[in-house]
């Protein structure tokens, strides 16, 4: 549909380049199939590749036409699939690893302009004086509207030490604000903390990138130096895309009993069928040191909360699954997006690679989440009155030619009328205010710590069954801790 609010979902999922997939990068292996090649459709293919070269109304280069037979025929697998040339690759790479070369601003699109959600701190345009709610209304010269989120995106970037001009509309100023920034590399900070109030600490992953176990290490540590008497810990989770695998793996570990299953996966490949521990080999890397070994002990026995919502795919649902199935933390929120597939990078030239989808993952009781997501314990959603978007924004069995669940039947969602879709969501966002997670107005936040103290949570569906208090959570940990395995064969 041509809703911009649905179109920024799935912007948001695809912008970043592979830190929306749980990801593996390995080489590209030639491997013995054991079927022969569809010879006949292979000379239709170099014929229909003649007939190009021959007949098209103007010349074509023939690497543009490989190229675009190898994106075209790795796209049409599944959503999540894709060919990456040399600038893709490239960002792909830059992304996992947290850092990437431009003005260190987190962007959306409102009205047709590109919309500041907010600066990266001592980022360039942190530094310029950004402020989140600028609508950005022209790069150098060059109007934004009618540009793609993406294609305003790839001009901001660039290479360091390159100047671009922005024309910044801001609330409550008559003129347009003018402001040359400098492009510099830019390093992300996936990982956010602080003490919300006494006793109650909050810990905010955005994406799981290679640094983002230590960083999320260094962040409790500096939480219980500030406040041992730690009573609860909220983990947020939401709009979390996803990333790379032992991210997911290593931030599950930290709350988790030592050398319990995390996540499995399966596929056609051997290497594909594996289980993921918590153990420091699956999560640290190239490093030799476990980033988690410097944790507080509390922080395995810490009444916990996960928020989620349907902005949380891919490797932030294997977190929330693995917590959930141990009945370590109490999952609060709305449904997840329900990605639940692995893709491996498999390098195919120096600057180029495919990415590919190669198997399911599990959570430890062998759910599979694909297409249908992390249902909450209890839904709360976005606002008091109920933010009304989370039934309508675009989740993976929304897309085409999405990997099936091959654990349960698929719950269709029913269908609305575009129009009226589209309109509905014009009126809430009219009327809706950007929200700062972890700040005072965080309505599910709220709802979370009030779930922490025993205070009454303000769901939001009639069907939510009561969970357990959380006084028993130190009491499931307990039993897990001693059991030492996973309730997978139960």
């Amino acid at each position: 549909m041509g809703s911009k609010f649905k179109n920024f979902g799935l912007i948001g999922l695809g912008m970043v380049a592979g830190v929306a997939v749980s990801m593996q990068f390995s080489a590209l292996a030639q491997k013995d199939t054991g079927t022969p090649l569809p010879v006949e459709e292979l000379r239709q293919l170099a014929d229909v590749f003649g007939l190009i070269k021959s007949d098209y109304v103007e010349p074509v280069e023939d690497k543009k036409l490989l190229t675009e037979a190898i994106s075209g025929m790795v796209a049409s697998l599944d959503p999540h699939s894709a060919y990456l040339d040399k600038k893709a690759f490239k960002e792909l790479k830059e992304g996992t690893q947290g850092k990437f070369v431009g003005l260190g601003i987190e962007v959306g699109m409102e009205d047709g302009y590109v919309k500041i959600i907010s600066p990266i701190e001592d980022s360039p345009a942190y530094r310029a004086g950004l402020k989140p709610g600028d609508l950005i209304t022209r790069l150098d010269s060059l109007p934004v509207k009618g540009l793609s989120l993406d294609e305003a995106v790839k001009k901001m970037r660039g290479e360091p030490n390159t100047k671009i001009t922005l024309t910044i509309a801001r609330k409550n100023e008559d003129k347009p604000i003018v402001v040359t920034i400098t492009r510099e590399l830019i390093k992300q900070q996936s990982v956010k903390a602080k003490i919300v109030e006494p006793g109650y600490a909050w810990v905010r992953i955005s994406q799981f990138q290679e640094p983002t176990v230590e960083d999320m290490s260094k962040k409790i540590q500096m939480l219980y130096a500030q406040d041992p008497g730690i009573k609860g810990l909220v983990l947020d989770l939401r709009n979390d895309p996803g990333g790379v695998l032992p991210g997911a793996v290593g931030v599950s570990a930290a709350f988790l009993p030592k050398d319990v299953p995390v996540v499995s996966t399966n596929g056609q490949l051997p290497d594909s069928k594996a289980t993921f521990y918590a153990k420091r080999e699956y999560y640290s890397g190239r490093t030799l040191s476990d980033p988690l070994a410097k944790l507080p002990e509390a922080v395995k026995k810490v009444p916990m909360v996960v928020l989620i919502n349907t902005g949380s795919a891919s490797a932030s649902e294997i977190v929330a699954g693995a917590l959930q199935d141990y009945k370590r933390a109490t999952i609060i929120g709305t449904q997840s997006f329900g990605k639940g597939s692995v893709q491996t990078i498999r390098q195919i030239s120096a600057d180029t690679a495919v990415k590919l989808t190669t198997a399911r993952y599990y959570t430890p009781n062998g759910r599979s989440i694909q297409a249908k997501g992390i249902v909450p314990d209890l839904n709360v959603e976005e606002t008091a009155d109920g933010d009304g978007f989370n039934s309508l924004r675009t989740r993976e069995a929304d897309l085409q030619k999405h990997l099936t669940n091959d654990k349960e039947k698929e719950v269709t969602r029913p269908k609305v009328d575009p129009l009226e879709e589209e309109q509905r969501l014009i009126a809430l966002a009219k009327k809706s205010k950007p929200l700062e997670y972890g700040s005072k107005d965080d309505f599910q936040l709220a709802q979370a710590l009030n779930y922490l103290k025993g205070e009454p949570v303000k769901v939001t569906k009639a069907e939510v069954k009561d969970k357990e208090p959380v006084k028993n959570a130190d009491k499931d940990a307990d039993k897990v801790h001693k059991d030492g395995k996973s309730d997978k064969k139960k």
